[in-house]
């Protein structure tokens, strides 16, 4: 029988999904990453093929073990994590998805959002679930398939099928889906949903009653790291513990090894999503954030996170480079922008999904202020990397406001940070600075810790932290003046999407 030696991480995330082989050292040996398609029906709409995530998952666990030159009886555990919010609702004896999976950054379900806070206002759940309504939580996507997909509210109500995040359908599959698949989801995921009261850890009867949903549709809900079940033959890596199950943003801070209370981590990806570490109190927001939890490890106490959202940060460099054309590949973004010494006073405000976190704006729509014939596609491109940077100073203001915490660092992770010109300019725009690990898959290796720990291969935290290296230090050095003439003009900027969408706009 050969060595357990690895852990195995599979990151099932918003363009594609990944699986990575860690070692003892939390360093990376071996991964496969395949992207799927981006389904948009409407404006508004994004849609996943659920049974495509599925299908590349295996593969990409197939390649990851191939490139190690290894198999499934080195690997002590799989981890999961997971675009959260996302929802996939399937039948539980055909295995089949009932439509396709509704991703986190859909807007269709504004109208469901309004009509529950006709009633009792956007905040009537928040003090229980810890966020406001929106069209972000999984919440309204399931409303949404329950009324508008023939035939699905029916046998949703005989019991016939399943919701659940991306995370609750890998492993339902992988554990062996029709044949006896594990329904279950962790404490993080449920978090998200709306439905999930962060102080029982329970799914509330009440919400789900109000919003029409079976209570036979949920997963059991789990701590983030304990073994879950096993591969089976059919599903896939059979007889390995399925031990690690967190969404992606808690992940990513576990991975940053952002244990202690006040610490933070911003993951720069298809959106920005900052974490701060609360400790076991439920902070709720007076600021525009979430109140989410952390992580759970096994039975001990649950750890809870404000969060800041943010819908479009690297998705806005993508659609520069598809839908605009300004660039050839994502990372010529960088060489653009830097051929110009500022934004020449363009500023981009992507509110291609409303805007998220701290505004909470369903009306907003995107808009580039600013512009003269003096600019260029390179003040646009600029104006772009620098949107990200502002969005995270708005979030950071806020969460700083809740915590009463001063950041002294901002832990980072995610592709952008390849980007020295995106942060180098969100140091300058913080005033605070920004810090990349070695490791910078820190999603998957969150997810890998939380799987090893829970079997023995990591004693807890205190090896992630000890496994935990700086690689680079980006420090502030803009004048005072100037970041504040920056942030003013972005602020003037956001208010120039507002109100958008109105009865006759509903785009």
């Amino acid at each position: 029988m050969a060595e357990k030696k690895y852990v195995l991480a599979i990151d099932q995330g918003t363009t594609s999904s990944r699986t990575i082989l860690f070692d003892h050292t939390g360093h990376s040996v071996a991964s496969g990453q395949l992207e799927h398609e981006q389904i948009f029906p409407h404006a508004g709409w994004v849609e996943h093929n659920a049974v495509e995530i599925w299908d590349n998952v295996r593969q990409t666990v197939g390649i990851a073990l191939s490139q190690a030159q290894s198999n499934h009886h080195e690997v002590v555990a799989v981890g999961i994590t997971n675009q959260r919010e996302t929802t996939i609702i399937w039948d539980r004896t055909t295995g089949e998805p009932v439509y396709n999976a509704i991703v986190w950054q859909d807007t269709r379900s504004q109208d469901i959002v309004d009509r529950l806070a006709a009633d009792g206002g956007p905040d009537k759940f928040r003090p229980i679930v810890g966020e406001t309504l929106s069209t972000y939580a999984s919440l309204t996507k399931i409303m949404w398939i329950l009324e508008n997909v023939p035939g699905v509210r029916e046998r949703a109500e005989r019991g016939e099928l399943a919701f659940g995040n991306p995370d609750s359908w890998l492993i339902w599959n992988m554990t062996g889906g029709v044949d006896g698949g594990l329904h279950i989801t962790d404490v993080t995921n449920a978090s998200r949903t709306m439905l999930m009261d962060l102080q029982t850890l329970q799914w509330r009867e009440d919400i789900c009653e109000i919003a029409g949903i079976p209570m036979s549709l949920l997963p059991e809900i789990k701590s983030s790291s304990e073994v879950y079940g096993y591969g089976r033959e059919s599903g896939l890596l059979p007889g390995v513990p399925i031990a690690g199950d967190l969404g992606d943003q808690q992940a990513a801070t576990f991975g940053q090894a952002c244990f202690q209370p006040g610490m933070a981590k911003n993951t720069y990806g298809t959106g920005c999503f900052m974490l701060m570490n609360t400790g076991e109190n439920a902070q709720m927001s007076e600021n525009g954030l979430i109140t989410t939890v952390c992580y759970k490890i096994g039975d001990q106490p649950t750890k809870y996170a404000l969060e800041g959202s943010i819908a479009v940060t690297g998705s806005l460099i993508q659609w520069l480079r598809d839908n605009l054309e300004i660039v050839a590949t994502s990372p010529d973004v960088e060489s653009l922008a830097a051929s110009v010494d500022d934004n020449g006073g363009v500023y981009f405000v992507p509110a291609f999904s409303g805007l998220f976190a701290p505004h909470w704006r369903g009306d907003a729509r995107g808009a580039i202020v600013g512009m003269t014939r003096y600019n260029t596609k390179a003040h646009i491109a600029r104006a772009a990397l620098e949107a990200t940077a502002f969005q995270t100073r708005e979030v950071l203001d806020a969460m700083e406001a809740d915590s009463g915490v001063q950041l002294e660092e901002l832990r980072v992770d995610g592709g952008m940070t390849a980007n020295n010109l995106l942060m180098q300019f969100q140091a300058d725009i913080l005033d605070t600075e920004v810090v990349l690990p070695v490791v910078a898959e820190t999603t998957a290796l969150g997810a890998a810790y939380a799987a090893g720990i829970a079997v023995g291969f990591w004693d807890g935290e205190q090896d992630v932290t000890n496994n935990w290296a700086e690689a680079k230090r980006w420090s502030p050095n803009m004048d005072a003046d100037e970041r504040d003439r920056q942030l003013r003009q972005w602020k003037k900027a956001v208010t120039k999407t507002l109100d958008w969408v109105d009865e006759d706009v509903t785009l």
